[in-house]
């Protein structure tokens, strides 16, 4: 098998992630009654809502529509004055040299004030900030915020701004339910280069679990809200569909999920996450198959084909296992619930309404016997993580030999938004199908070689996974950092995927080391969480 290359020549881009984390919650989705060219965008959880056409909130009109576009912006208006304009300043890490961070950039998006004196908008919209203002409608003072939490697999960040007179004159918004098909839906921001509010109007057309991805689209209308004819809440603006078969289809995350976010961070002081089950499962669709797995006319369920090592079910569910009911809602052979009046909606948004930490009645089938388990939920420990949750990447340095561990941003910095086909083989099976065995588990790769002396012949290992160290697996990154450090023995071996070694002299390893980081005008062999 050829060894992995890097391609180079790529900038980094802020792109859309093919392999998303899935976050459980229902979409809806809004058609306009006019075609208009639509933004590039994500794949995320949220509610759809189209496009039609934007207009300045001082000459609405309705201009030839089919729809009185005043009539569902006018109970809308008092409420306008909780929209905010965000503006921060993105200092993001650099995954590819992780000792150092890219150049700093500005985005502007939108936001809107909750009670609590509080304000939402887009996780993507304050993601490795150093600064972040916030503006109110009408005024010309920015005033800075302080992040309180930001939700990544949701995209939802919570702000806080400590001058009281940002808050003289405000009222928060009031959150409706979920909208239902055909509802109106108006959705208000600031647009790209724009200082005064814009309105969207479209109806939901579809409500579906849809998976989130951390890029945005449609720069500074993402974080503004949705509301409904009776100018309540009902989602957060944060992308829009590009496709050729469809235009004007935008999206919105739902109040299930804003609500969750909201009471995580009031339970926990933090954003902990959205929980899930732990395993992967097989629809029962097939009579023959669930004839052969005892299953009657009377049962329904969805077989479990593997379990999350890491997960707390791990040690009463077992693979074959058919789950018939999650909390006593019973699952459907397409693992499939209802979800309000003539809808199905799968069986993990139930998992989603939950929070870290909580216990769920799961009803299994095993060997033709019914079983009952009380199932403590946790979050996802992924083995390549979708998102380093905004801490700096991590990284060890001996004798040029660079060594990290392999996330998703990594994947994007080294082969760009195409990396789920220009990545290593190795490198994406262990990404779409490996299983964490426990939780401080990493994938750790010889980035690059940082050319010297000491590594003549080495020069050509790029991203290859690290297997063992000394004839000792390499569990995670700070294992490898420490074994390393405090070696005795005369040889250095690392054993790599493709079946290659690496034997370096230890003391001149550890001494052409600090030439090297001298060369390359680096602060340190290891980065700080290391250190400790």
């Amino acid at each position: 098998m050829d060894k992995p290359t890097r391609k180079r020549g790529r900038k980094p881009k802020h792109t859309p992630d093919p392999n998303p984390t899935p976050t459980p919650t229902p979409t809806t989705s809004t058609s306009s009654k006019r075609r208009r060219k639509t933004t590039k965008q994500t794949d995320n959880d949220g509610v759809i809502v189209t496009s039609p056409e934007r207009r300045a909130s001082r000459t609405i009109e309705q201009n030839g529509e089919e729809y009185d576009v005043a009539a569902v912006v006018g109970k809308v208006v008092p409420s306008m004055d909780a929209v905010v304009k965000v503006f921060c300043v993105h200092t993001e890490p650099n995954f590819s040299l992780p000792w150092q961070r890219k150049r700093q950039y500005s985005s502007s998006s939108s936001g809107f004030i909750i009670g609590g004196r509080r304000v939402l908008t887009n996780a993507h919209s304050v993601e490795h900030y150093t600064q972040v203002k916030v503006k109110k409608r009408g005024s010309d003072v920015k005033y800075l915020a302080t992040v309180l939490a930001i939700g990544t697999e949701c995209d939802i960040a919570m702000l806080t701004v400590s001058d009281d007179e940002f808050w003289e004159g405000v009222s928060p918004l009031e959150f409706g339910d979920l909208p239902a098909l055909q509802d109106a839906v108006t959705v208000v921001g600031y647009p790209i280069g724009g200082d005064t509010i814009s309105v969207t109007s479209g109806v939901v057309s579809r409500i579906e679990i849809l998976s989130y991805i951390d890029a945005a689209i449609n720069s500074g209308n993402s974080g503004g809200p949705a509301f409904n004819d009776k100018g309540e809440c009902v989602g957060i603006a944060f992308q829009s569909l590009k496709h050729e078969d469809a235009e004007n289809i935008g999206y919105v995350i739902p109040t299930p999920v804003i609500t969750h976010f909201i009471r995580d961070y009031e339970k926990n002081g933090d954003y902990t996450g959205f929980p899930i089950l732990g395993v992967e499962w097989q629809k029962m669709e097939n009579p023959d198959l669930r004839m052969s797995m005892g299953m009657g006319n009377e049962h329904k369920g969805v077989r479990i084909k593997r379990i999350e090592p890491t997960a707390p079910e791990s040690n009463v569910l077992s693979p074959s296992d058919i789950i018939l009911s999650f909390d006593g809602v019973n699952v459907a052979n397409d693992g499939t619930v209802p979800f309000r009046h003539g809808e199905r909606i799968g069986f993990s948004y139930l998992v989603s309404q939950k929070y870290t930490g909580d216990k769920a009645l799961v009803k299994v089938l095993r060997n033709s016997k019914i079983h009952e388990f009380n199932i403590k939920l946790a979050t996802h420990k992924r083995l390549i993580p979708a998102h380093t949750g905004g801490k700096p990447p991590s990284y060890y340095i001996i004798a040029g030999f660079v060594f990290t561990a392999v996330s998703v941003p990594y994947l994007r910095s080294e082969y760009g938004k195409d990396y789920d086909f220009d990545a290593p083989v190795k490198l994406l099976d262990k990404h779409l199908h490996a299983m964490a065995e426990t939780v401080d588990e990493q994938l750790v790769v010889v980035s690059q070689v940082l050319v010297a002396d000491i590594n003549i012949g080495y020069e050509e290992i790029v991203n290859t996974q690290v297997i063992a160290f000394n004839n000792k697996p390499v569990k995670n990154l700070k294992s490898l950092a420490d074994m390393v450090e405090s070696c005795t023995e005369e040889f250095l071996k690392f054993d790599l995927e493709y079946e290659q070694i690496v034997v370096l002299r230890t003391k001149m390893a550890k001494k052409a080391t600090r030439d090297i980081l001298l060369t390359h005008c680096i602060p340190s062999a290891m980065s700080d969480d290391l250190k400790s």
